[in-house]
């Protein structure tokens, strides 16, 4: 069954979308994550335009979020104190990021800014979680490594910055400035890729600010939840961008993967969850790549009559 959308300006299968936005949305329960570094180059693939598929995609993965936040909120993995600093950083750099966007739409640069911010983005950060997590699956038994991802006594240079608070869900006691940036570039992130930014987001809080696996990906639903919603509203007020027909299988398809993901991540380890996350992150950056660079199938010219 075919659908034609108007914003996007063709049609498209809509079992194929429901399918898309299942997957994006158990990928979504699963790790935490938005699912839109998978979707918007999918799209694009599909020949939805960029500017579409970042809006659109954006939209969907608020969907998937909402599915997915709900499932982590029953297992008690929100920290809502942790998600509403990284929400208020979110909102900064989704301002930023849509008149970013505005910008490259206007000059007709949007479509190598969005191919070559994901192969930057997802092969740096996909590559440095996959090194981690198997160094760590290959370092110690998993009771030990779970154990050791917070050691009394270990401290960087984020601890000594100011204004910190504790955090007591999640048992720490942190400064907000980190907190803040992250929300920040992740918000950036959204508005001009298309992505929750969870990809990011996790990583750098497992990493970076040595918060629990669980809590991590529980509480980044949260965050991604509040930026893609309000970085949707942006994109269709802003930009117009946003395919409301192209958006709603989507949306439909997510909501009840993401329950799906949600009980299967329980299925695997921490550091397990962080690999396979990394595999698929590695993935899409090296297709976004490839399409960089290889021949177009259609090759065309444009000549100035004299």
């Amino acid at each position: 069954m075919q659908v034609y959308l108007p914003i996007a300006e063709l049609s498209l299968n809509v079992v194929l979308l429901l399918m898309m936005g299942f997957a994006i949305g158990f990928l979504s329960g699963m790790f935490g994550v938005g699912g839109g570094f998978i979707l918007t180059p999918m799209l694009i693939f599909l020949g939805v335009p960029p500017a579409v598929a970042v809006g659109t995609g954006a939209s969907q993965v608020v969907a998937a979020s909402v599915s997915g936040a709900v499932g982590h909120w029953r297992r008690n993995n929100i920290d809502l104190q942790m998600g509403f600093i990284l929400t208020a950083g979110g909102f900064v750099g989704a301002l930023l990021g849509v008149q970013l966007l505005a910008y490259m739409i206007a000059h007709g640069q949007l479509e190598p800014f969005v191919a070559i911010s994901y192969v930057v983005m997802l092969g740096v950060v996909g590559t440095l979680m996959l090194i981690e997590s198997l160094r760590v699956l290959r370092a110690a038994p998993t009771s030990k490594v779970a154990s050791s991802m917070r050691r009394g006594g270990q401290h960087t240079w984020l601890d000594g910055l100011p204004f910190k608070v504790r955090f007591r869900h999640s048992r720490i006691y942190a400064s907000l400035i980190p907190f803040l940036a992250i929300g920040a570039i992740v918000g950036l992130l959204t508005a001009i890729m298309g992505v929750g930014g969870g990809f990011l987001l996790v990583p750098a809080m497992i990493y970076l600010l040595r918060i629990p696996t669980r809590i991590v990906i529980g509480t980044s639903t949260v965050q991604i939840l509040c930026v893609t919603a309000f970085t949707t509203v942006l994109q269709a007020a802003t930009n117009f961008t946003v395919d409301v027909l192209l958006s709603v299988p989507l949306m439909a398809g997510s909501v009840i993967g993401a329950q799906f993901g949600v009980g299967f991540s329980e299925r695997f380890k921490a550091e397990q969850l962080r690999a396979l996350l990394a595999l698929i992150v590695l993935a899409v950056a090296v297709r976004m790549a490839f399409g960089l660079v290889i021949k177009p199938s259609d090759l065309y010219s444009i000549e100035v009559p004299n």
